[in-house]
């Protein structure tokens, strides 16, 4: 019979574990948390001092149950929960259920599952962390005053099934901020001439940009401008006055930690954040590799820390020097965020083995977890590697008063490229000149631009975003995004994300009336004083109460203020096919829906369908917008489901010059796309955005 207990939130993470530790030890699930507040009220004595009144967790009966059967069998308890602040009070709730007294060393942690690291952990247990907890605590119970306070007032006063909250307010606003500039942005015209030269004796050409003039650079507004300045170039000729060599270093990126996996995971491999910590969740926890052999592959995933431990540093270096040469071996030196990270235990997210290659074991993985896991040991192993080194070269040519520039570069040594394909190598290469020499012209290249609003927010911008302003924390990226889309608070527009006329309503409220839940800089410096519960030993309910006091004086004063709000439905020719009257559109927690406008004698609704002014290729129904379960966008036939007619790319009103089929188009950074949706016509055209 076992003589120790060791708990753990996941079940594929007590499997994992429970091989490395034999039969002296039982290893359980939790299933995440056991104990929480209340969700039908709540559950904060706000006049008493801010005390939580935690209940179990609907449905966690009989887990407990079953955790209190095996505590009494054995003479040890392990607490072995994630090695954050979530797990932390996920352990202090598991202590108090199994009357574990707080001077117990019960608590256990680890940065990975593997055999050694279990082990090592086993050996040195230590009591609950009560600042880590009251840290957590004191989160838990802001976001339940801001979200229980504010989401029945907005339930009153708009409609029901509305929430706000104190990092989803803050991330819906930003995006409504940014929608507002593309809204307000307005359009300038400038122009640009480039000239293609060659080199007298040689067929070697290159490009070379207008610049200016020997003072100063000169932007160019009007074709005006631009004739004006192409006559007098053809006075001159094109002398180069300036050459100019050096090297430059390309230093590599540090390991991921979770935001940057996030943002990566989304621009390199087109996976949600949410995804991504799915996918990454998989390789923690373990994967067999083979039958029996079942192991962590990756470190903690949610970790703001770029420390890398020494063993995992040699074990790099070492590999480096097997693979590639001692000239590949780097210095990386710990980047911290904070003096405090430099004594931190966790690290940054990298392989449990760097001789765990991904060649090596993707035939035990899934095709995304190979390619997470690849871009997880790639960056890792480059982090470690030397400096990648460019030959650079730059010239200036002039042309009577103007002056032109071309520059590019060369890699003398990849360096950490040589492994990190996922940064770019292409050499930008252009002949090389001396001094005084004559290039000979082969044509004048004018080209009208338009300055371009600001790009919508994609979910690896609006993290990016959020990390730099100090919004949220690791842990609460993706559960944030994931909660402003299902609210019907912002869509998706194939990546970008966009408020709706229901996020847009709600945002200009608690602008209005409760300002600082929706400023950037108040919500900041509300994570910098959680922060200091568990750095600095701050007190929580002091935290809690000089944001509270305030806070309700605010939620009294909106009550008071704050008329009904009526969401105008407006009326459509869509019929009702239950009494003939017209329907009109509503708005749901999922966001709009159409209903009968002779509402209650008739309840009939249904979907809304945006109509996009295409006819369908089938039925010649009409193209609506649609959503899959997992909120893409996508375009299918109104008459679904006697037609099925789907495409992912947006059609347009065009056929095909070349098999008369649906056109479509596909958005990029700087162009458009318009394809022919049949696979075997290879009709393709790009037009600049």
């Amino acid at each position: 019979m076992a003589k120790s207990l060791v708990i753990v939130e996941s079940p594929a993470k007590a499997k994992t574990i429970g091989k490395f530790l034999g039969k002296n030890y039982k290893v359980v699930a939790s299933v995440g948390h056991v104990r929480d507040l209340p969700k039908s009220k709540m559950g904060i004595d706000i006049d008493n001092n801010y005390e939580p009144h935690y209940i179990t967790i609907r449905g966690k009966g009989p887990v407990i149950k079953e955790l209190k059967k095996e505590a009494k069998k054995v003479k040890n308890i392990f607490l072995a929960t994630d090695p954050d602040r979530e797990g932390e009070a996920i352990s202090w709730h598991l202590a108090y259920i199994l009357s574990i007294d707080e001077s117990e060393k019960c608590r256990i942690e680890f940065n990975e599952i593997t055999k050694e690291a279990i082990k090592k952990a086993i050996k040195s247990p230590r009591k609950v962390n009560a600042a880590l907890v009251d840290a957590q605590q004191a989160r838990r119970i802001l976001d339940r005053l801001v979200g229980y306070s504010i989401s029945p007032l907005l339930w009153r006063k708009i409609r029901k099934g509305l929430s706000a909250g104190r990092v989803q307010s803050v991330a819906t606003k930003m995006i409504c901020d940014c929608e507002k500039k593309i809204n307000e942005f307005v359009a300038e015209e400038y122009w640009s001439i480039n000239v293609d030269l060659g080199v007298e004796n040689t067929k070697e050409k290159f490009v070379a940009k207008f610049y200016g003039n020997d003072n100063n650079k000169i932007d160019i507004k009007t074709e005006d401008e631009v004739k004006e300045i192409v006559q007098k170039l053809d006075v001159n000729d094109y002398l180069v006055s300036a050459v100019k060599k050096s090297q430059k270093k390309r230093t590599p990126y540090p390991p991921f930690i979770t935001s940057n996996l996030q943002q990566e995971g989304a621009n390199r491999l087109g996976f949600t954040t949410k995804k991504t910590m799915r996918i990454a969740q998989q390789l923690y926890e373990g994967i067999e590799l083979k039958k029996g052999d079942t192991i962590g592959l990756i470190t903690y995933i949610r970790t703001d820390s770029m420390r890398v431990s020494n063993e995992a540093k040699e074990d790099a270096r070492k590999y480096i020097q097997e693979n590639f040469s001692d000239e590949y071996i780097g210095d990386y030196k710990n980047k911290n965020k904070s003096k405090k990270e430099i004594q931190d235990a966790h690290e940054a997210i990298r392989p449990t083995s760097i001789y765990r290659t991904p060649d090596e074991i993707q035939s035990y993985l899934s095709k995304d977890q190979y390619k997470l896991y690849k871009m997880i040991w790639e960056r890792f192993l480059a982090s470690q590697m030397e400096n990648a080194v460019y030959d650079t070269y730059s010239i200036k040519i002039n042309n009577g008063d103007f002056v032109f520039k071309a520059s590019g570069a060369k890699v003398c040594f990849d360096g950490f490229l040589k492994v990190y394909t996922y940064a770019s190598t292409a050499d930008d290469e252009i002949p090389h000149v001396s001094e005084n020499d004559e290039l000979i012209l082969d044509s004048i290249n004018p080209k009208q631009h338009f300055t371009q609003p600001p790009a919508r927010f994609t979910e690896a911008s609006l993290v990016k975003e959020m990390e730099e302003k100090g919004i949220g924390r690791p842990s609460t990226y993706s559960p944030t995004i994931s909660t402003i889309l299902s609210r019907g608070y912002v869509e998706k527009e194939n990546k970008s994300l966009k408020p709706t006329e229901l996020g847009t309503i709600v945002t200009e409220l608690l602008e209005e009336y409760f300002s600082n839940i929706v400023d950037e800089h108040f919500t900041a410096s509300l994570e910098e004083q959680l922060d200091k519960i568990d750095d600095d030993g701050i007190e929580w309910r002091t935290v809690i109460d000089d944001f509270y006091k305030p806070f309700s004086e605010t939620l009294k004063h909106a009550e008071e203020e704050i008329k009904k709000i009526e969401l105008i439905e407006e009326e459509t020719d869509e019929i009702c096919e239950v009494c003939g009257k017209n329907m009109v559109i509503k708005y749901g927690r999922y966001g709009k829906f159409l209903a009968c406008s002779g509402y209650p004698e008739c309840e009939h609704s249904r979907p809304f369908l945006k109509k996009i002014g295409v006819k369908c290729p089938r039925c010649e129904g009409e193209l609506v917008e649609r959503r899959s379960k997992k909120g893409r966008l996508f375009y299918g036939c109104g008459n679904f489901p006697k037609c099925n007619f789907m495409v992912w790319n947006r059609p347009i009103d065009e056929r095909c010059p070349e098999c008369n089929s649906l056109l479509v188009t596909k958005n990029r950074k700087n162009d458009i796309v318009v394809q022919c949706t049949d696979k075997e016509c290879e009709y393709k055209k790009v037009k600049e955005k």
